[in-house]
C-alpha cells in the first residue's frame, strides 16, 4: 500500500512540475494533478512488476530507502510523461 501512495504523490508532483515548467504542456492545476496521479500510478506499478525485489522488500516490512526512492522516481516520471503527452495532444487540437 505504501508503494501505491508514494507513486500517486510523486506522480502528482511530477505532473504539476511539468505543467508549470512548460506552458505548452500545462493542463491547469487540477488537470496536471489528475494526469500526474494516473501516470504515476501506472508507471509505478510497471516498475514494481519489473523489479520484484521491491515487492518482496515491501511485503516483508523491510522497504529500504532505495526502494522508496525508486518508487518516487518512477511515479514522478510517470506523472510527468503522461501530463506532457496529454498537454501536447490538447494543445495540438
Amino acid at each position: 500500500m505504501e508503494q501505491i501512495i508514494i507513486n500517486l504523490i510523486a506522480g502528482a508532483l511530477g505532473g504539476v512540475g511539468v505543467g508549470k515548467a512548460s506552458p505548452q504542456f500545462d493542463l491547469g492545476t487540477i488537470g496536471n494533478i489528475i494526469s500526474g496521479i494516473v501516470g504515476g500510478g501506472v508507471l509505478g506499478q510497471i516498475v514494481t512488476l519489473v523489479l520484484p525485489s521491491i515487492v518482496a522488500a515491501a511485503q516483508s516490512g523491510n522497504l529500504s530507502v532505495g526502494g522508496v526512492v525508486s518508487q518516487a522516481i518512477a511515479g514522478g516520471a510517470g506523472g510527468a510523461i503522461l501530463t506532457a503527452i496529454i498537454g501536447a495532444i490538447k494543445n495540438k487540437a
